[in-house]
């Protein structure tokens, strides 16, 4: 390469070689000087103007709109749980009430389903990403739904049945209601203990009546259990009438069922007695919803026609007459 410079004193242009150290110099400065024209181009772009990069702006861009459709989809996810909160509402206390099932605890519908973590692959995103948490809100919507879906096949199943549940509430006394033969002693709620003098709550109504009265089943079901508890409700039996119902017959002289037997309303269990903790010969009569006792005035009335309870009890005995695999039994412990 050559280069023409001026000489001062002959007014012409000499040729002088460029040596090659001096073309690298030359050749660095300007890269070096490139470099930084264009780091300082890029930072008065980016922090003196506040603009963004292409390809900055673009990803920006593209977030955006994710951001928006995950908006959205929230916006969705909210109507979605509101509507199935409406559901689980109608479904606890309506539903399951009326046909006496018991509510699905909280822990059961919002519990995982289980297995590998989905969502592992979002373990490195801040908890407050929106990504993860419509993530994590889409599975547990998913999971509350499945259990809301089960619990409508269940009520559906029983409300297939529900024609037996007329038959199976605890709805008429336990006894004849015959005033000449007993007398309501004590009601269900705080009394005086008869034995301690102490305020306490008495879970049942007390009927009280000579020894050997007939006692019967105050609606279909099944004997859960026959027992006896010496200091307790002596000759005892309880029975399960499903759909939440329960009753129990208490401090009974002689028991004519056992456990495991199916029962009608109008079916004789047992006769009236004094056996256990009593003060004098009496039926204790209890009723049980949801595992709850109850009051059990507010299930029947002893203003009953005393003819239309024989004519039940008479009815229900010509029935199992006719039914061979129907056998009476006769339990009495004191």
């Amino acid at each position: 390469m050559r280069k023409y410079i001026l000489n001062p004193e002959t007014l012409l242009y000499e040729i002088k070689d460029v040596s090659l150290k001096s073309k690298l110099i030359k050749g660095l400065l300007l890269v070096a000087g490139s470099v930084g024209l264009s780091v300082l181009y890029l930072w008065v772009f980016t922090s003196v103007l506040g603009m963004d990069l292409p390809k900055t702006a673009l990803l920006k861009a593209e977030m955006a709109r994710w951001d928006a459709r995950i908006d959205l989809m929230n916006t969705r996810l909210d109507r979605y749980e509101s509507n199935l909160e409406a559901l689980r509402i109608r479904d606890d206390d309506i539903y399951r009430s009326i046909f006496g099932m018991n509510e699905i605890p909280a822990s059961i519908r919002t519990a995982g389903i289980g297995g590998v973590d989905r969502y592992a692959f979002l373990d490195g995103l801040e908890p407050t990403n929106t990504l993860k948490n419509t993530a994590l809100r889409i599975d547990k919507l998913t999971r509350m739904t499945y259990v809301q879906s089960k619990s409508f096949d269940e009520v559906v199943a029983v409300s297939k049945r529900a024609g037996d549940m007329a038959s199976c509430i605890p709805a008429v006394p336990p006894i004849i209601p015959d005033p000449s033969k007993y007398n309501l002693s004590s009601q269900f709620g705080y009394r005086t203990d008869p034995f301690t003098g102490e305020s306490k709550l008495h879970t049942g109504v007390d009927l009280a009546m000579k020894i050997g009265n007939p006692v019967f089943a105050t609606g279909d079901g099944v004997v859960e259990s026959v027992e006896y508890d010496f200091f307790g409700y002596g000759n005892c039996v309880n029975i399960d009438h499903g759909f939440g119902y329960k009753t129990r017959y208490a401090h009974l002289d002689r028991m004519t069922v056992i456990e495991g037997m199916k029962v009608k309303r109008g079916d004789k269990i047992g006769e009236s007695g004094k056996s256990g903790r009593a003060s004098g010969p009496h039926l204790h009569y209890e009723v049980f919803y949801k595992g709850e006792r109850v009051n059990p005035m507010n299930y029947f009335d002893l203003s009953m026609s005393k003819q239309d309870y024989i004519a039940m009890t008479n009815r229900q005995e010509k029935e199992n007459e006719t039914v061979p695999t129907r056998r009476s039994f006769s339990v009495t412990r004191r």
